[in-house]
């Protein structure tokens, strides 16, 4: 796909969640399909006709196992949070019809414990999981993420 035909594909609607623990430590999950360092945040695509926050919850359950009794929602962001892929991943994810995803990002405090949490999902996402002082986070993170990750963080910087 050439630049042009990428700039003029929609973002993919998404949600994201920043999972924090009592330390104020946030999950982050290497990448299963990645050879290379991977971490991010639970995140997903929303589907049609649902609620983002409900987008929110059902895609920590499906790639953490975390049970939404298990958390409480602190915050949201107020706006979409966009983000493009770079070129060459384009072709190869969703069937190359989005450019990126525009995310809604949603922070939750995780009142459980590390047992609860089972990233050997149905169809698991990530190969290990750790918790991540939030001011090592977007260091830690995919390049092309990082601003995302960043304006998280600002987003939420009330409430870490």
């Amino acid at each position: 796909m050439t630049p042009e035909e990428i700039a003029k594909l929609p973002y993919r609607p998404c949600v994201g969640v920043m999972l924090m623990n009592t330390k104020r430590h946030v999950f982050v999950g290497q990448r299963i399909d990645s050879k290379v360092d991977a971490w991010q945040m639970p995140q997903g695509g929303i589907e049609k006709g649902e609620d983002p926050r409900a987008a929110a919850l059902r895609e920590l359950w499906e790639e953490t196992g975390v049970h939404p009794e298990r958390v409480r929602v602190i915050a949201e962001t107020d706006t979409w949070l966009p983000y493009e892929l770079p070129h060459d991943l384009v072709p190869k994810l969703w069937k190359g019809r989005f450019r990126g995803q525009e995310q809604k990002w949603f922070l939750m405090r995780f009142d459980g414990t590390d047992a609860d949490i089972n990233i050997r999902t149905e169809h698991p996402e990530f190969s290990q999981w750790r918790w991540l002082p939030a001011v090592e986070l977007v260091e830690n993170i995919v390049p092309f993420k990082r601003d995302v990750y960043a304006a998280v963080l600002d987003a939420f910087d009330g409430h870490i």
